[in-house]
């Protein structure tokens, strides 16, 4: 078979979750390839598109996926998206067909591997016929075990190559093998916890799997549970969990974890939006652990760094903290129990309703729509003035029911995100909250949802503006021509996709959602919502960081 093929036989044997992209000529055999082999093969309508939704596909199943895109421009065009993966470390494998170094001028050429490069994503090549197989596994592998965004550049030329293929060849591939800590790293953090009066756990992406581990730790040191933003629901269960740490926390939240005297942090980066740029850290002995080495440590000094499995390392504290008969109240007093219950949600912190004959406050409209949508759902929102509504006034169940596409702070990417999201979570409601300026830039993914027959909700925020560069520019001085824009009816746009549209000037209008709620949910819900238009609370935090 040709070597393309070989490509997409050994991937889709090796346990590829699924395959979205955009097709032509360069990625035609090996996608076709991957499709025959099983895998599952979604067609997006732009490349950045097909990136996104792969990079939350990824996330929600744990398992890698794969991004199809043609040589050159395919691949500059989801560059955005590939970069989102990157930072966040997400096993994607994208799959771009490469014109042959021989050939720089076809209009096609590009130095793809440089490019990627430059994003932080690892670079692979199938050099070969002969060694396409080992090739495609290499990468795989590289993806799966350091959950690395790799991209596996398929020359023509070589795609066109003859091979002796057949499954044998592919083989099983050995598990990935967590490390493990040392003990004197295990007593040193046991040490530590014995002896703090204000403990904090943090859990974040990297703790997905140990969450009774840590709970564990937390029940026996009397220490406060919270997350990263993308960690947020792994504590949901327990009464002392804070919700998020950082930019999205409340004052309630925020005031708890400042008075900590120790902040363990199992999986979670620490990075600026996490900790406020480290104010929440002041006071604190910061300790990081981490499964990858030259994860601790970069955003924040520690006082400790432990290299390790979180499931791992927890569990063997808990067992340290056991033998030493250590059981103690910390944080965990009567007086804290009730602080915690006061206002560690934001729908139970007052606000004034800020709102028009025209527009509805947009706190009012997320808690409203909290209270309508099903909580077996999925939030994904995206960047903007807007984004701590659906982030922090939309509910979820528990960690899988949140995808937050925010670690190149780029705007666009939750509409598509959602669409990979729902198709890894079925049964769950995906509900993407976005700017318009994000869901104009990004609205073609529309198409891609009701092919799909996804009933998801899209909740636009519209005040026919950039809203955060509007909110902070408006008292510098100078012309807001360029980022504020007339009207647009993003219900009639969405109707014309073959969506539900929904226009909401008050909490009165919701009624359509009802109805939709209410009816089979066989094509998405567009909520173009005219928002009153204020700086929100994340705005400091988010121009404070730049």
């Amino acid at each position: 078979m040709r070597v393309a093929e070989a490509v997409g036989r050994t991937l889709a044997l090796l346990g590829v979750g699924h395959v979205f992209g955009v097709v032509g000529s360069g990625n035609f055999h090996v996608t076709n390839a991957l499709i025959s082999g099983g895998v599952t093969f979604t067609a997006a309508r732009h490349e950045n598109g097909a990136a996104c939704m792969a990079d939350a596909f990824a996330r929600a199943s744990g398992h890698v996926t794969a991004l199809t895109v043609h040589q050159g421009c395919g691949l500059t065009n989801a560059l955005t998206g590939i970069g989102e993966a990157a930072k966040s470390r997400t096993p994607v494998l994208v799959l771009a067909g490469e014109t042959p170094g021989t050939d720089q001028t076809s209009n096609f050429w590009i130095d793809q591997a440089g490019v990627v490069a430059a994003l932080g994503v690892r670079v692979e090549r199938i050099h070969s016929a002969k060694t396409a197989v080992n090739d495609t596994i290499r990468a795989f592998r590289l993806a799966r075990d350091q959950r690395r965004t790799v991209l596996l550049n398929l020359p023509l030329d070589v795609q066109e190559e003859e091979v002796a293929w057949s499954p044998d060849l592919v083989g099983e591939l050995s598990p990935r093998m967590a490390s493990g800590p040392s003990p004197d790293a295990v007593g040193r953090l046991a040490d530590l916890l014995a002896g703090a009066d204000r403990p904090v756990l943090v859990g974040g992406r990297g703790a997905f799997g140990a969450v009774e581990e840590i709970r564990r730790v937390a029940a026996i040191s009397g220490a406060l549970l919270t997350t990263s933003a993308v960690g947020r629901g792994l504590f949901h269960e327990d009464a002392w969990y804070l919700d998020v740490m950082g930019g999205f926390s409340t004052p309630v939240t925020a005031e708890l974890i400042e008075g900590a005297d120790l902040i363990v942090a199992f999986g979670a980066s620490l990075n600026r939006w996490t900790t406020r740029s480290g104010a929440l850290l002041r006071g604190s002995t910061v300790v990081q652990i981490d499964d990858t080495a030259d994860a601790i440590g970069v955003h924040t000094p520690v006082a400790l760094g432990i290299v390790g499995d979180c499931a791992q390392v927890a569990g063997l504290v808990a067992a340290e903290l056991a033998r030493r008969e250590v059981q103690q109240v910390g944080y965990r007093t009567e007086l804290v129990a009730g602080v915690i219950a006061s206002g560690v949600r934001w729908r139970d912190v007052p606000f004034d309703d800020i709102d028009s004959a025209s527009t509805v406050d947009p706190r009012a409209l997320t808690i409203a729509l909290d209270d309508m949508l099903p909580m077996e759902r999925v939030v994904v929102p995206d960047g903007g003035n807007f984004n701590g509504y659906p982030a922090m006034f939309l509910q979820i169940p528990d960690e899988k029911g949140y995808c937050v596409p925010l670690a190149f702070q780029s705007i666009g990417l939750a509409l598509p995100s959602a669409i990979g999201a729902a198709l890894a979570t079925p049964g769950r409601l995906a509900v993407a909250g976005i700017g318009d300026g994000g869901f104009m830039m990004s609205l073609v993914e529309l198409d891609t949802a009701v092919r799909l027959h996804l009933g998801l909700v899209v909740i636009v925020y519209n005040d026919n503006a950039y809203g955060a560069e509007v909110h902070h520019f408006v008292h510098g001085g100078g012309s807001l021509e360029t980022v504020e824009f007339p009207e647009t009816d993003i219900a009639a746009i969405a109707r014309g996709f073959g969506c539900r549209g929904v226009t909401v000037r008050s909490i009165a209008d919701l009624v359509g959602v009802k109805s939709w709620l209410d009816g089979e949910r066989s094509v998405p819900l567009v909520i173009d919502a005219k928002i009153s238009s204020f700086p929100s609370w994340v705005l400091a935090h988010t121009f404070d960081e730049e």
